[in-house]
């Protein structure tokens, strides 16, 4: 199994493979040509059929402002390797094409320019939630005991970025009012129902602010801001709902809520490698 840090991803909703990709895509050219006085980018295949809807266009011009981005839609076409392509051209004051990177969006947040099957290492030798229940139980070892032994003390620095910006879009999430992009009119209601659920008592009101938690997401996510990957951007406001709402009413410190993405990442690694997540091209295996 992989890495967590592939698990969860960090970027702008509201899809991994239509915004979350291209964005990601968009921050490493722009990195790369930060000279550059203008961009043109090319979007294939599948993001031009959905891309409209799922905000394609809006990352990636969020990311390159305030300097000029042209986004052309190649319609019924597709890139030879996948069909989530995108061609990015930087150019100079005088129209000269300074750089050109032609890179695939393959889901989950995933970049590749080759496609190649391979990706990175796998860095869990255990595949099966059987095979891990017993290896903790033989050895004494809760789930994010076996994470830190394969990932090392470090992966606590990332597990600490997600938890913070999981808390974050739940911040932005309940304040924010009105319609939400994408042109069907639909209203933000996680306000609304955060502030209905803290006038209550008890039992409406904990499951009241659980679900606001998870609605604040879910809209941060379909307004195309920061939230991150639980494994998908459309499952991106239940990890985070679960995880606060224990904090807000049982009092867990935050180093409990790091093992608990710990454990639920692992959980969701096996899900991934033996079954599948959306968005993902995958190997099942049956054992």
């Amino acid at each position: 199994m992989k890495s967590l840090k592939e698990l969860y991803r960090i970027g702008l909703g509201p899809s991994s493979s239509h915004t979350i990709g291209p964005s990601n895509a968009a921050i490493i050219f722009k990195e790369k040509t930060f000279n550059a006085h203008g961009y043109v980018v090319i979007l294939y295949g599948s993001l031009t059929a959905t891309g409209k809807g799922h905000l394609t266009d809006y990352v990636i011009e969020k990311i390159f402002s305030p300097i000029p981005c042209e986004i052309i839609w190649k319609k019924d076409k597709e890139l030879p390797l996948h069909p989530n392509g995108l061609i990015f051209r930087a150019y100079d004051k005088n129209e000269n094409i300074l750089s050109e990177w032609t890179v695939y969006s393959v889901g989950g947040g995933v970049l590749k320019e080759l496609c190649d099957e391979n990706g990175s290492e796998d860095i869990y030798p255990i595949t099966t939630m059987t095979e891990l229940l017993k290896l903790c139980e033989d050895e004494g070892k809760s789930i994010w005991n076996y994470v830190e032994d394969y990932e090392g003390e470090e992966i606590w620095n990332f597990m600490d970025e997600i938890l913070k910006v999981m808390k974050k879009s739940i911040e932005r999430g309940i304040e924010k009012e009105g319609v939400l992009p994408g042109g069907l009119n639909l209203r933000r209601k996680a306000f609304q129902y955060y502030m209905k659920s803290i006038q209550t008592y008890k039992f409406l009101k904990e499951i009241g602010t659980l679900f606001s938690y998870a609605l604040a997401v879910a809209e941060e996510n379909a307004s195309g801001n920061v939230i991150v990957t639980a494994p998908t951007c459309g499952a991106a406001g239940v990890l985070p709902a679960v995880l606060f709402y224990i904090k807000d009413n049982y009092n867990v410190s935050d180093e409990k809520l790091l093992k608990a993405i710990a454990t639920a990442g692992i959980i969701g690694n096996i899900v991934k490698s033996c079954a599948s997540i959306s968005g993902l091209k995958l190997d099942v295996k049956v054992k």
